[in-house]
C-alpha cells in the first residue's frame, strides 16, 4: 500500500434492496460549499482529476453522454443518460447497468453528499464502496486545491483498495469478492 496516501475511516454506508437490484447509501461530509462539490460532480475537466472516468461532456445538463472508464492503459466507452439535474443538490444518472444519485445538502460551510449507487448485485456494493471511497479521498484533495491526481483501476489496489473493500463487505453484512 502507498503509505503516502491514508484511505482514513470509513464513511456511513448501507445497503438497500431495491427491487430486484442492491442500492449503496455512501455519506461523506466535505469542508467545501455545495457549489465547488457540483462542479467536481460536473465539469469534465474536473472530474478526470477524481473519478474512475472521464466524461465527454458536462454532466449539469440531462441527455446523454459517454462516461469512459479507465484502468491503467485500458479505457472503455460506456453509455450514460443524465436523468436528473437540480444545481447544486441533486445529480442522477445511469451508467452502463448502475444508477447513480448525488445528493448535496449544505452543512454549515460544507457538504454532506450522499451517494446513491444502485447496482445488479449484492456483492458489488462493497466493490463500489471502496472504489467511491478512494475516489472521494482524491476528490477532496482537488477541492482542498492539493490535486493528487486520479486513483483508478487496479491501481487501486496499492491505496488500500481490498482492506476498504473488506472492512465495507463487513460493515454492510455482504459476501466478500475481488
Amino acid at each position: 500500500m502507498n503509505r503516502a496516501f491514508v484511505p482514513g475511516p470509513l464513511a456511513a454506508t448501507e445497503c438497500e434492496a431495491t427491487g430486484d437490484r442492491w442500492t449503496l447509501v455512501f455519506v461523506r461530509e466535505l469542508p467545501h460549499a455545495p457549489e465547488k462539490v457540483w462542479a467536481a460532480l460536473t465539469e469534465p475537466g474536473q472530474l478526470s482529476q477524481w473519478a474512475p472516468f472521464t466524461a465527454d461532456r458536462d454532466l449539469a445538463r440531462t441527455g446523454d453522454a459517454t462516461l469512459t472508464m479507465i484502468d491503467g492503459d485500458t479505457s472503455v466507452d460506456l453509455p450514460a443518460s443524465v436523468r436528473r439535474v437540480e444545481p447544486p443538490t441533486l445529480l442522477e444518472y445511469v451508467w452502463g447497468t448502475d444508477r447513480l444519485r448525488w445528493e448535496l445538502a449544505a452543512v454549515g460551510a460544507g457538504t454532506r453528499l450522499t451517494l446513491r449507487h444502485t447496482v445488479e448485485d449484492r456483492a458489488s456494493v462493497p466493490r463500489a464502496a471502496a472504489g467511491w471511497h478512494i475516489c472521494l479521498i482524491v476528490a477532496e484533495h482537488l477541492l482542498d486545491g492539493r490535486p493528487i491526481g486520479p486513483i483508478r483501476g487496479a491501481d487501486a489496489r496499492n491505496y488500500g483498495w481490498d482492506e476498504l473493500h473488506d472492512r465495507y463487505a463487513e460493515e454492510l453484512a455482504t459476501p466478500r469478492t475481488s
